[in-house]
This record gives C-alpha cells, sequence and structure tokens, in this order.
C-alpha cells in the first residue's frame, strides 16, 4: 500500500467530560470519529486507515462502524498506550507489514479536515527530490503572543515577562504526512523523550518537515465549546435546508403480521407488495429522494424487477440516505406518520423509532414515529390496508454536485 492513513483516538478526554469521550461525542448527527473516517476513507489517495483506540472503548468504535458511511479501506483497530506519542508509535508499527510509503497522522478530536488539506500535506512528501521527510498543516500566529513570568499578582495573575516575535510562529495542526519509515525510525529513537506532536519527534531526529496552509474550520476539540463550535461550522456548510415528502399505501392481505419502519409486528392479516410492503419505510425513501431532487422509489427500485421481490424495505431506506451523503448532505430529521386502524402502532413506536435511526445513521432523537387513525372513514377506516406520509429535513452545502439523476439500485444487489 502506498499511502495509509493513521487516526489517533485513543485519548482519556478528561478535559471534555460529558457522557462519553470526545470521540464520540454526536457531531451533527454522528460520532466525532465518523467524520474524519468518512473524509480519509473516501479520498482516493488513501489506500486504508487504521483507528487508534483505547481498550475501554471498544464498542462505542464498534458503534461508529456500524454506520453504512464506514469505508471498506478501514482496517481493525489497533489499542494505543497511556499518552498520544505511544499510541501512534503502536499505530506505526501496527501498519509496518503493508510496508506504506507515506503515513498521514490525524488526530481524531480535528473531525472537519477536508480533502483538499488531505492533498496539501501529501504534496511535499509524494513530491519527487522535495527535500523534505513530512509535511504539516499549520496556521501563522495572528495574535500578539506573550511570554509569561512565574509571578503573579495579589490576585493570581501572571505577570507579562516580554512579548515574542510573532512573524515565522505558527500553530501546529493536524494531518501530518510523513515518509513512512522516516517517521517509524523517528519514533522509536524517541520512545525515552516526550514530544508533544509527530513533527516535533521528526524534528528531534533531523527530519525536514515542511509548513502547508492549515484551515481555521481544522480545530481540536478539548471541551463542550469546542464541540458547539465545530456544530456551527457544520452548519455553516449545510445551509443549504431541504425537504421532502413522501406517501405509501398498501392494502391487506391474508397473513399474521405486517412490517412497519422495519419492525415486524403480529396482525390477522398482512400486507401486499412486490417487496416486503414496508408503507413506512416506502414513504421515508420517498421523501429522502424527494428532498434531494432524485424521483420516487418507482424510480430505482421498478416493482416489476424480480430483483426486489421481498426485499427488506431497509435495503431503499439505505440506499437513499447514502445518495444523500454522497452529496455531502445529512438528514436533519425524518417525521413518518402510520395512518390505519390496526394494528396499534403506539406499543411499537420506540422500537420503529430506533429502528429507523439505525439504518439512516441518524440520532434517535432526530427521528419521529407516530401512529393516527381516520376515525373509520376511507380505505384506511374501512381496515382495508395501511397509509404512511413521511417528512425529510435535510441540510446540503450549497456547493454539492447534484448526483441525483441516475438510479443505480442495481449496484446494491
Amino acid at each position: 500500500m502506498s499511502t495509509i492513513a493513521l487516526i489517533v483516538a485513543a485519548g482519556s478526554s478528561v478535559r471534555f467530560g460529558g457522557a462519553v469521550p470526545k470521540t464520540y461525542a454526536m457531531l451533527g448527527g454522528q460520532p466525532v470519529l465518523s467524520h474524519s473516517l468518512q473524509t480519509l476513507g473516501a479520498h482516493p489517495a488513501i489506500d486504508a486507515v487504521r483507528v487508534v483506540i483505547q481498550e475501554d472503548h471498544r464498542q462505542l468504535y464498534a458503534q461508529t462502524l456500524t454506520d453504512r458511511r464506514a469505508s471498506p479501506k478501514i482496517l481493525e483497530p489497533v489499542l494505543g498506550g497511556g499518552e498520544r506519542q505511544e499510541s501512534v508509535r503502536l499505530g506505526l508499527e501496527s501498519i509496518a507489514p503493508l510496508s506504506p510509503q507515506t503515513v498521514i497522522i490525524h488526530d481524531a478530536a480535528r473531525p472537519l479536515l477536508t480533502s483538499t488539506l488531505i492533498e496539501r500535506v501529501l504534496a511535499p512528501v509524494q513530491t519527487e527530490n522535495s527535500g523534505v521527510s513530512g509535511a504539516i498543516a499549520a496556521l501563522p500566529v495572528s495574535d500578539t503572543v506573550k511570554r509569561s513570568t512565574t509571578e503573579t499578582t495579589s490576585a493570581g495573575q501572571p505577570l507579562i515577562a516580554k512579548t515574542v516575535d510573532r512573524r515565522n510562529l505558527w500553530r501546529a495542526q493536524t494531518p501530518q504526512a510523513f515518509d513512512f519509515r522516516a517517521i517509524v525510525a523517528a519514533h522509536q529513537m524517541a520512545v525515552n523523550d516526550v514530544h508533544t506532536d509527530d513533527a516535533a519527534i521528526a524534528e528531534a531526529s533531523g527530519l525536514d518537515v515542511a509548513l502547508v496552509p492549515g484551515e481555521m474550520e481544522n480545530l481540536k476539540i478539548t471541551n463542550a465549546e469546542d464541540l458547539a463550535r465545530a456544530e456551527m461550522f457544520l452548519s455553516a456548510q449545510r445551509g443549504d435546508i431541504r425537504v421532502g415528502n413522501g406517501f405509501d399505501t398498501h392494502r391487506f392481505e391474508s397473513g399474521d403480521h405486517v412490517t412497519l419502519c422495519g419492525v415486524s409486528i403480529p396482525h390477522d392479516k398482512g400486507l401486499q407488495g412486490h417487496s416486503d410492503a414496508d408503507a413506512a419505510l416506502h414513504a421515508v425513501t420517498d421523501a429522502l429522494l424527494s428532498a434531494i431532487g432524485a424521483g420516487d422509489i418507482g424510480l430505482h427500485f421498478p416493482p416489476t424487477d424480480e430483483r426486489w421481490r421481498d426485499e427488506p424495505s431497509e435495503t431503499f431506506v439505505a440506499y437513499a440516505a447514502e445518495r444523500l451523503r454522497e452529496m455531502n448532505g445529512i438528514i436533519s430529521n425524518i417525521d413518518v406518520t402510520i395512518i390505519c386502524e390496526s394494528p396499534k402502532i403506539a406499543p411499537h413506536r420506540e422500537n420503529m423509532k430506533n429502528r429507523l435511526a439505525a439504518m439512516t445513521g441518524v440520532d434517535p432523537t432526530r427521528v419521529s414515529v407516530k401512529g393516527t387513525t381516520t376515525e373509520r372513514l376511507g380505505f384506511t377506516g374501512r381496515g382495508e390496508g395501511i397509509s404512511a406520509l413521511a417528512t425529510a429535513t435535510i441540510r446540503l452545502p450549497y456547493s454539492h454536485s447534484n448526483l441525483a439523476d441516475t438510479p443505480r439500485g442495481h449496484q446494491l444487489k
């Protein structure tokens, strides 16, 4: 493999607080770690991705990878050490058998890296005769910098010792890219030293490392305030808010259960349909496709196509959600109303909500499922079948490319 990305996610998140470590806190409807995994895993210049995790975080990591957005490039995780420097070294040694030429090291706590930034740090390392063994993303220091004394005022404030010349000062970020063999050797030489980033380890071993322009949005999440700022950046990037609607109806036939939102519910009848006749998920599929201007479920999964006979409707919802993600969009909310006299929806509502959240890759708080009747009026009121209405609210970047013009459901089989 030519280039492998190493994501460092083994920190304890002591300063972050919260119910879960910052790496697994929710950002834009998905764990912080998912953002780096998606960006690095989707980049054509990267052949594989390995994540360094804590032993105690195995379950959280596994839950992150259940997301359908997880790239097939992702290797099995490796356990880190007590400090970041040790975690990186262990990660590097774990990929040594794959013999990469280049490694790109990134902190999971910086979720908003871009493909452009990845290309920027890789270019000097992969350019022949560049004269450098590494490159890091960095921002020039624009504020006036002060050095303090060890003395303080009576109120405990530090005193200024001197003003530091800010020329040639930079704030280091990740990603940081290196010639693989050079950085592994540097890490192994520095095993008894303490450094704050991989570029410092490279410097200590005499390697030349280039500085390339970083990005303001590529902030590091240390505390809850940083997470809120990252959420604002993400929201600003996806300011194109759209709403799509979907509606579906299926009549009853002989059977012993109905399937709604992927949940099998015992009933004295079944639902008639080419697939599993899940009216709720068919409505959700249409709502998502409508929001991105991609037609309807019949365009992508024709009922005349035998491939979709008895197909679980989760396939259709997952497909529509994936089309949205290909446009770098996210789901803000899904609302489903199931219209029928029976079966009763309320006892199954939470299960339906959680199933729909899992198949679309969003937090359950962004999903609503409810049931209603037509007071025994009309098709559903007479007990002839079930209808469902769905509304999906999504966010897209204004600069997205339109990927919605060609049906591609055949790729799922």
